[in-house]
């Protein structure tokens, strides 16, 4: 994230961001965790270690935000002429842009750890604990509960038939939240325990997403079967390979789905329709929960047998989907094609 970020920035040493960063995340973590020692039974409080688990599902949101932040604040102060170093123009660059940050450096590492120290002492607690607890805890309630994920996903969508693409919100409020989740379900089925969430990344993806945003290979099915046109066929045939991949910014642009006010509608509600039909079937245990964390390239039909581990169900399921996106998608492909053959002969009329 702090190289990225200050990649965007233009800042000239973009891996110095990243170390400050990661530093920073270091500084923060609690300065003693609670462990019980091999062939003891009381839990001990142990000093100058560190805890994996903040690096893992509890510590992410917090990592990214202290990430941003220590990186954000390094920048702006090396941006201070006055807190620049020159040691003269006899020495490589290399070691003269090192000296030349030192001092932003010491001030923003000095920064988190005096924040890390009084949330210690003020209110016996780190600055990891309590983004999880009062930021990321709360936002994922509710964006991986039922209602705020699919509003959410919607709005993402609704975005994209507008030409914005939907990462910028999904991206953003859903794939942090949700791939929590994922990791746990992962971590709970290594353990041989019971998974805890239907609801993740993957899942969203599997049954929200066939053959990429807005479950377009049911529109490319459609257009196979059904469409007279011969403009469709061509953009559909186009399509078809990156289609199944999960890759549809040809049927995006290309059909268009974009500022197409008929195609806006299965566009947006049928990713809804199938998760919320993929949902219920886990929810009363006939198919298997998301387990595996796979790309999300993955075929369709293929992704949800492996996305569950194997479970057939699923991909049933994932079939049924598919089957009611066609017949969804079809009464607004015909509008859409009717429409665009009067624009057509309007335009030969001229």
């Amino acid at each position: 994230m702090g190289y990225t970020l200050a990649k965007n920035k233009g800042f000239n040493n973009a891996l110095l961001a990243a170390v400050i960063a990661l530093s920073s995340l270091i500084i923060v973590m609690p300065f003693t965790i609670n462990l019980v020692p091999v062939g003891a039974k009381k839990a001990v409080d142990i000093s100058g270690a560190l805890d994996f688990s903040n690096l893992g599902t509890t510590g992410m949101f917090a990592g990214i935000i202290i990430g941003l932040v220590a990186t954000e604040v390094f920048i702006r102060l090396s941006k201070i002429k006055h807190l620049k170093i020159n040691i003269g123009g006899n020495v490589p660059p290399s070691v003269s842009a090192s000296f030349s940050d030192m001092i932003p450096v010491i001030i923003t590492l000095s920064f988190m750890a005096l924040l890390s120290s009084l949330l210690l002492v003020i209110g016996k607690t780190n600055l990891i604990a309590l983004i999880t607890n009062l930021i990321q805890e709360p936002l994922r309630r509710f964006n991986t509960s039922l209602p705020g994920m699919l509003f959410i996903y919607s709005c993402g969508n609704f975005l994209f038939t507008l030409g914005i693409h939907q990462t910028v919100i999904n991206g953003t409020l859903l794939d942090p939240v949700l791939l929590i989740n994922m990791n746990k379900n992962m971590a709970a089925y290594a353990a041989h325990k019971a998974i805890p969430y239907i609801l993740t990344n993957t899942f969203r993806d599997t049954f929200g997403m066939i053959g990429g945003t807005g479950s377009t290979i049911c529109l490319l099915i459609a257009i196979f079967i059904f469409s007279k046109q011969r403009a469709s066929k061509n953009v559909a045939s186009l399509s078809g390979a990156p289609g199944l991949f999960n890759i549809n910014e040809p049927v995006i642009f290309g059909y268009p789905i974009v500022f197409n006010i008929p195609m806006m509608i299965p566009f947006v509600l049928q990713p809804v329709i199938g998760i919320l039909i993929a949902y219920f079937f886990t929810s009363i245990g006939w198919m298997s929960r998301v387990v595996v964390f796979i790309p999300w390239t993955t075929p369709p039909l293929l992704s949800a047998y492996l996305a569950t581990a194997g479970d057939w169900r699923a991909v049933i399921v994932q079939l049924l989907i598919i089957i009611i996106g066609v017949l969804f998608y079809l009464p607004f492909m015909k509008i859409s094609e009717r429409v665009m053959a009067r624009e057509a002969s309007l335009e030969n009329q001229k």
